[in-house]
């Protein structure tokens, strides 16, 4: 036998001895529940963003709701960028981001609530009880959440609910976020696809996994 031949058989005698140790080596029977756990959670939290991803990709042309008096209310589209101009109510609701304050005041005779950055005059020192809320007209574009959708802001409805100022549309009041344009928020995105990657990924892992799965041994035969 050549000094080729011995090579050539030495080297698939290895080949061989790896393949069955590889076919010997038990699998983590963790590996497939881990996955589906992995998928399932990622699934869930992508669930709670898909309104923030359809946002982001929505139109970034204002749907135009009009003016005191003359709103179009068969207009309203929840999650949509919009436009309004109205008179504010006597009466609001104030919070605190970090250093900065927002109004959330509604629009008279509207089922409208808008939040904005505080102007000039409602400043809200820290223990005294807010200013009240400009009293200008004036023109807001944002976001439209309809008040199911924007459950943070409970509180505010209730209050300028009970001071009788806004009009439930159907039992319901809308809010507007000033400044919030579809296309802007790129974290939001960048979460929604780290999802939609943890949820490919594992998917690859687990179909890899079954397809890689030894066959069950058969009984010898007698």
């Amino acid at each position: 036998m050549s000094e080729e031949q011995l090579v050539r058989e030495e080297r698939e005698r290895r080949i061989a001895e790896l393949e069955a140790r590889q076919a010997r080596r038990p699998r983590s029977p963790l590996r497939a529940p881990v996955s589906l756990v992995a998928i399932g959670v990622a699934a869930a939290l992508f669930t709670m963003q898909w309104r923030e991803v359809q946002y982001f990709f929505s139109s970034r042309t204002p749907l135009s709701l009009g003016a005191e008096g003359d709103y179009r209310y068969e207009e309203l589209v929840s999650n949509r960028y919009v436009q309004l101009h109205g008179i504010p109510t006597s009466h609001a609701a104030y919070e605190r981001d970090g250093s900065a304050v927002f109004v959330l005041v509604g629009l008279k005779d509207s089922p409208f609530v808008v939040r904005r950055p505080s102007l000039p005059g409602e400043e809200w020192a820290p223990g005294r009880k807010p200013p009240p809320p400009n009293q200008r007209p004036f023109a807001v574009r944002g976001r439209l959440l309809a008040e199911e959708e924007a459950s943070r802001y409970g509180d505010a409805f209730e209050l300028l609910r009970s001071k009788g100022e806004v009009q439930p549309l159907k039992g319901r009041l809308w809010i507007v976020i000033e400044g919030q344009r579809p296309g802007e928020d790129f974290g939001r995105l960048a979460v929604a696809l780290l999802l939609v990657f943890i949820i490919a990924m594992n998917g690859w892992l687990l179909v890899r996994g079954l397809r890689r799965a030894p066959a069950p041994i058969e009984p010898a035969q007698e």
